[in-house]
């Protein structure tokens, strides 16, 4: 099959909100930027480099309402220290009915999309 995914697309009031926040975040580069939409992409050179989608942060009239249908998942290498730092950089942790015994940290960005900061893997790639 030739087709990847090229593209993770977010929409935004103000998409410099949530590009600065997710360039800090992930380390990722500004590929392009106009008024409407930003381009963020992994390092150059990097072994995620044109492998991993891009992020694009779209320009859209309406204000987000509800629930992300689609959110990122990451992996740290230790869930409380990038919690605290993501905290730093603008995020907050939210509620969407995980409960208490969730493995995971719901969390917002400064724009109030969710995603979510896994545990760290175990020795032999576990989670």
């Amino acid at each position: 099959m030739s087709l990847r995914i090229q593209a993770i697309a977010v929409d935004s009031t103000d998409p410099s909100i949530p590009a600065a926040f997710w360039e800090k975040a992930l380390g990722w580069r500004r590929t392009h930027e106009e008024d409407d939409e930003i381009v963020l992409e992994p390092p150059a050179g990097s072994t995620e480099d044109g492998v991993l989608p891009d992020l694009l942060f779209l320009k859209v009239p309406e204000q987000k309402e509800l629930k992300n249908r689609l959110h990122l998942d990451l992996r740290p290498e230790d869930q409380d220290a990038e919690v605290a730092r993501l905290e730093e950089l603008g995020a907050r942790q939210v509620s969407v009915g995980q409960g208490v015994a969730a493995t995971w940290v719901v969390m917002a960005d400064p724009d109030g999309n969710e995603f979510c900061v896994l545990r760290a893997l175990r020795p032999g790639g576990t989670g």
